[in-house]
């Protein structure tokens, strides 16, 4: 992370004459990919009026400080992660409605006559047939390998509690999560398919038990890296919230951003001055999975100052993807955050849009924190909207027999995490990672991060039979 001082902004490309003269090498790059669309417009607009997009975003540029360059890391020879080269694969082009074209050495041309079929005829069926016996162990041997990496074990089964919220919305067994209190049914509108309402139970569960599966291990800071410290992985997110917001990139893809960078933390030793690659290679990977149109990879390039190169991006991504053995569907605390708002907005009071709004906000503040780590993301989802609820209302009790019901959490089991977010979220003066607060400060997110939350925390942590 290259870079003069505490904070830095990028340089702005010069931009290329007019007159027809000549561009230097060093641009070319750039104004290929000054072509591109942005990475999250809305749909129809872009399909009716594409926009292009330059390498450099207009407007404010997102700074980053120089984590190479912090005194607070306890400096160590653990060594870098390797460059390696990026092998390029060229397609051959293939001429179609060729009817003159000259099969290629090794190719069989089944050739016909009239009435009688040539021997290179049987062949061919001869060797479809056994083509389709060895598709067909293929495939078996595939459904054999996903079965074994989405095998989840009976202790993490034991893990997540079993009651309606994952079963048939038709059983009449009493919930032991509402303790038979009645709550609103928030999937009854089966006339949007978006919604999914009929399997939402389903997805859900499979969720709770993927979210302990493929979690990271909680002090990868201490027993792996060696290099880089806590505040520096908050550095690099902060940097990477104001990335997201200048390519326009879906909430999503900064969640599983810092969820892919956690897992590779997590077994690999990485050095600070390596730390901002995988920050952007996660990114890549994340914006590929979630967006409609990513960023370029010289888009990345760029953000980082051209601090490293297109083929060391890549090879990161081998690194990363390897390293995830492609499990990249990774259950994030937005996984769970949709629901839950959907299930407190069924009883809120205050207008619905701030509440999640609120929720988001707060989420977005535990992504900074290394300690939250420790917290499953449903249980800081569940804890953002029992604080976003508080705060809006301090004198009504946040959780009732809804959230209970879809969230699978009592009051109680959420307080250590609830005081850990009102520190945060109180914590405004001595902040030093301001990326998050401006963004929820503006107008088109309702302020929500100038709301003052109850200076002392009611005692509303109890397990009433009836909230």
């Amino acid at each position: 992370m290259a870079g003069e001082g505490g904070r830095r902004t990028l340089r702005p490309r010069a931009s290329t004459s007019t007159s027809g003269a000549a561009v230097p090498a060093d641009n070319v790059r750039q104004t290929r990919a000054a072509t591109k669309r942005s990475a999250m417009d809305d749909c129809r607009s872009t399909v009716l009026h594409p926009r292009k997009r330059a390498v450099h975003p207009s407007g404010r540029r997102a700074p980053l400080t120089d984590i190479s360059k912090l005194v607070n890391a306890v400096p160590s020879g653990c060594s870098e992660l390797g460059e390696g080269k990026c092998q390029e694969l060229k397609a051959k082009p293939v001429v179609e409605g060729d009817e003159n074209a000259v099969p290629e050495a090794g190719e069989k041309a089944c050739v016909k006559s009239e009435g009688v079929a040539d021997c290179d005829t049987l062949d061919a069926g001869a060797a479809q047939e056994q083509e389709s016996r060895s598709s067909s162990s293929a495939v078996a041997s595939l459904e054999r390998r996903t079965s074994h990496t989405l095998f989840i074990s009976k202790e993490a089964k034991d893990r997540v509690k079993q009651g309606d919220l994952f079963s048939d919305k038709c059983s009449e067994e009493t919930s032991s999560w509402s303790n038979g209190v009645a709550f609103q049914d928030i999937d009854t509108d089966h006339s949007d398919p978006q919604m999914c309402s009929t399997y939402a139970a389903d997805i859900y569960m499979h969720l709770r038990m993927a979210e302990i599966k493929r979690r990271p291990t909680t002090n990868f800071m201490e027993a792996m890296q060696k290099d880089i410290n806590p505040s520096m992985r908050g550095i690099l997110i902060d940097w990477l919230v104001e990335v997201a917001e200048e390519y326009k990139l879906v909430p999503d893809t900064l969640y599983l951003t810092v969820a892919y960078i956690d897992r590779f933390l997590s077994c690999n030793t990485v050095s600070r001055q390596r730390l901002q690659l995988l920050g952007v290679s996660c990114m890549l990977i994340a914006a590929k999975y979630e967006e409609i149109c990513a960023p370029q990879v010289e888009e990345f390039c760029y953000i980082t100052d051209n601090t490293y190169r297109r083929e060391e991006v890549l090879e990161m991504e081998r690194k990363v993807l390897r390293e995830l053995k492609f499990e990249l569907t990774t259950p994030t605390t937005k996984s769970f955050l949709r629901r839950f708002i959907r299930a407190a907005q069924a009883s809120c009071k205050a207008s619905t849009l701030v509440l999640e709004f609120l929720g988001n906000y707060l989420a977005e503040l535990t992504l900074l924190e290394y300690g939250f780590l420790g917290f499953l993301p449903s249980m800081v989802a569940a804890s953002a909207v029992y604080m976003a609820k508080l705060t809006l209302d301090p004198s009504a009790h946040p959780w009732d027999a809804t959230l209970e019901h879809y969230t699978g959490y009592k009051a109680s089991e959420l307080e250590k995490c609830v005081r850990v977010i009102h520190e945060l979220q109180r914590n405004t003066k001595n902040c030093t990672l301001p990326a998050i607060r401006e963004k929820y400060r503006q107008h088109k997110f309702k302020c929500v991060a100038t709301l003052t939350p109850p200076s002392v925390l009611p005692d509303f942590f109890e397990d009433p039979e009836c909230c």
